[in-house]
C-alpha cells in the first residue's frame, strides 16, 4: 500500500529527506509506519516526540496514572499545569500540537502480561521505554510472540543501554537478563538529559528498522556511560537455553 506524501508533508520532511538512503520513499514507509511506546516518561516522551516530529504515521502510547511534580525534570510531554492529570494524555495532546497530521491511540495502562499482546497488536514496531523488569519481559514475549521488532532502551543515573531485538535474528531481553536484577527499583537518580540522549537513539533506531536506513543494533549493546561521556558497542549473542527465543518454552 502507497502512502503518497502531501505538500504540506513534503514541505515540513524536506530537510530530513535530503538525507541519502531516506529520500522520499524513507518518508513514505514512516507514514505508512506504526510504533507502540510502552511508558512515555523520561526515555518514552522523547522518543514518542521524535517520531512524531520525523512523520511516524500512527504512535500507540501505553502509561498509566497521572503527572507529579518529581516528573517534570525528564518527562518532556508533561507540563505544570497538567499537573495530578492523565499523563498519556497530556502525552497525546502535546503531540498533537505538534504534529496535527498523527494518529494517536492514548491507553491510560502501563505494560503487564495482562495486556502486552493487544498493546503490541496494534504496531508494527516497539520501543520499550518501561522502567520496571515485569513490564519489560511482558512486552519482550509479546513481541516475540507477534514477530514484532522491539528497540529496548534502558537508563539508570548517568548511564544508559540500547538495543535492537528483531524475533528470529537477535538475543531476545530474557538472553540479556535471565533475571530480574535485585538492585532494580522503582525509584532511581535521573537526569532528563541522560533520558533524553538515548530516547533520541531510541526514536532514531525505529526510523532505521521501518525505513531501511543506516545499520541498526541488532545483535549488538550500545552502552553509554555519561558522567566519563564514554561510549562502547558489544556483540550480543541468543542464549541457546532460553525459554522465549530458543525454541522451548517452561
Amino acid at each position: 500500500m502507497a502512502f503518497p506524501l502531501t505538500p504540506e508533508e513534503r514541505a515540513a520532511y524536506e530537510w530530513q529527506m535530503w538525507s541519502p538512503g531516506f529520500g522520499e520513499a524513507g518518508q513514505e514507509k514512516l507514514k505508512g509506519a506504526s510504533v507502540l511506546v510502552s511508558r512515555v516518561g523520561g526515555l518514552g516522551s522523547v522518543v514518542a516526540y521524535e517520531l512524531a516530529a520525523a512523520g511516524i504515521g500512527k504512535l500507540v502510547l501505553a502509561h498509566a496514572g497521572n503527572i507529579k511534580p518529581s516528573d517534570l525534570n525528564r518527562q518532556l510531554l508533561m507540563t505544570h499545569a497538567a499537573l495530578g492529570t492523565s499523563r498519556v494524555e497530556c502525552a497525546a495532546r502535546r503531540l498533537k500540537e505538534l504534529n496535527p497530521r498523527l494518529e494517536l491511540v492514548a491507553v491510560p495502562e502501563n505494560v503487564s502480561a495482562a495486556n502486552a499482546e493487544r498493546l503490541a497488536a496494534q504496531a508494527d514496531l516497539i520501543v520499550d521505554c518501561a522502567p520496571l523488569f515485569e513490564e519489560r519481559y511482558a512486552m519482550n514475549a509479546a513481541a516475540y510472540a507477534q514477530g514484532k521488532p522491539l528497540v529496548e532502551c534502558a537508563m539508570y543515573d548517568l548511564e544508559a543501554s540500547i538495543t535492537t531485538i528483531v524475533p528470529g535474528r537477535t538475543p531476545c531481553l530474557v538472553c540479556l537478563h535471565p533475571e530480574h536484577p535485585p538492585h532494580w527499583k522503582r525509584e532511581f537518580p535521573v537526569f532528563g538529559a541522560v533520558s533524553g540522549t538515548v530516547g533520541c537513539l531510541g526514536a532514531m533506531e525505529a526510523i532505521k528498522l521501518l525505513t531501511g536506513l543506516g545499520q541498526t543494533l541488532e545483535n549488538r549493546l550500545l552502552t553509554l556511560d555519561l558522567r566519563r561521556m564514554t561510549f562502547r558497542v558489544l556483540g550480543v549473542k541468543r542464549d541457546p537455553e532460553c525459554p522465549i527465543c530458543s525454541g522451548r518454552r517452561v
